[in-house]
């Protein structure tokens, strides 16, 4: 009976750690998929466009989010291959009713209005806001995981969260700053609820994640959820655009073939992709909450690599914000192993759910 309680306290804590190590790869992959991503602004066709109005930016922006998940959803299925997991992708994506639907909803969120609202953010207020209001999305994941299937959320994970938090609005509190100050235009409104869009999505995207995961392999979850955001974009939100818009979609989705461009989203489609893999794998391990917290260190490593690779290095702020997001890291990763299990309380209708470990909320 001892060993095999020494054996569960082993496989708990081997869990936990894992979890926290894919969060944390969550976050490096995350930051790194800055680089590529901002590139791609800077290669024919983009560079060339005056954007004067707003519907020319706006569907920019579809169509580079559009590749960003078609090259995604190609590593995907070469991750899935290597695993030797695809017959497993297509049986989850036959169990629709029951399983595949979760995905399905998440992309919406995920794709179509984080990602999308997070480059209205860029363009209307300023890339500073757009960062800044992405680190929110932890908060709205673990709420809504707390209250739909009662994901424990501890004091001390809510003071690690709010420390992450509090590191990455320090890091970009000086740009923020100015940007708010500049960005008071007849527009800028369209940049603050782009900036919700991508708090909300992605908090949203999480929590339904969480669930899904629960009965799914989460390598088999994040092709589907990428394999839905591919479909919307492709079969329903370009071709509406091309109809409805007098901005010319099909030249520059032709534009975007040329080495630079596919290369630089080639870069970003692999970042992207296994950034995504680690994000879902954290979620069954250590939770919603947990998993976006520490996810959200991808502010401090996206400063990083931009830095790498511009030679612009950043100023004292990130140095103060460095330090509240690792102790806020450190806060969570240190809690004890009983209350970093993930454990769920599905309530039975007519109760309401309840919190059945010390210090939760």
């Amino acid at each position: 009976m001892a060993d095999q309680t020494q054996a569960k306290i082993k496989y708990r804590a081997a869990t936990i750690r894992w979890g926290f190590i894919w969060a944390l790869w969550t976050a490096v992959l995350w930051g790194a998929w800055y680089v590529p991503g901002s590139a791609i602004w800077y290669e024919v066709p983009y560079v060339n466009m005056a954007f004067d109005t707003n519907a020319e930016f706006l569907v920019a922006a579809a169509v580079i989010t559009a590749f960003n998940a078609v090259f995604v959803l190609l590593f995907l299925f070469i991750w899935l291959a290597v695993l030797g997991k695809i017959g497993d992708f297509f049986r989850t994506l036959k169990q629709f009713s029951n399983i595949s639907k979760w995905f399905f909803g998440g992309a919406i969120f995920g794709g179509p209005m984080a990602i999308f609202g997070s480059f209205m953010a860029m363009g209307y207020v300023g890339p500073v806001f757009a960062a800044v209001s992405a680190l929110m999305y932890p908060v709205v994941g673990s709420i809504m995981a707390y209250f739909w299937y009662n994901e424990k959320i501890t004091k001390r994970a809510v003071l690690g969260m709010l420390l992450i938090l509090a590191g990455g609005v320090i890091v970009y509190g000086v740009g923020i700053f100015e940007e708010l100050k500049a960005g008071v235009t007849g527009q800028a409104w369209l940049g603050y609820l782009g900036g919700l869009m991508a708090a909300v999505g992605w908090g949203v995207e999480g929590a339904i994640a969480g669930r899904a995961l629960d009965v799914t392999d989460p390598d088999v979850g994040i092709t589907i959820r990428f394999g839905a955001e591919t479909f919307y974009w492709l079969v329903i939100i370009l071709p509406l655009a091309a109809l409805f818009s007098s901005v010319e979609v099909a030249p520059m989705v032709v534009q975007t073939f040329n080495p630079w461009a596919l290369i630089f989203l080639l870069l970003a489609g692999i970042t992207f992709a296994y950034c995504y893999v680690s994000w879902y794998k954290s979620f069954p391990l250590i939770g919603v909450g947990r998993g976006q917290a520490i996810g959200d260190l991808y502010g401090i490593f996206a400063i990083i690599f931009v830095a790498i690779f511009t030679l612009d290095f950043p100023e004292w702020n990130f140095i103060i914000g460095a330090i509240f997001t690792i102790v806020g890291g450190f806060v969570m990763y240190t809690e004890k192993s009983e209350v970093l299990e993930v454990i769920r309380s599905i309530p039975q209708s007519g109760e309401t759910a309840q919190c059945d470990v010390d210090g939760g909320m």
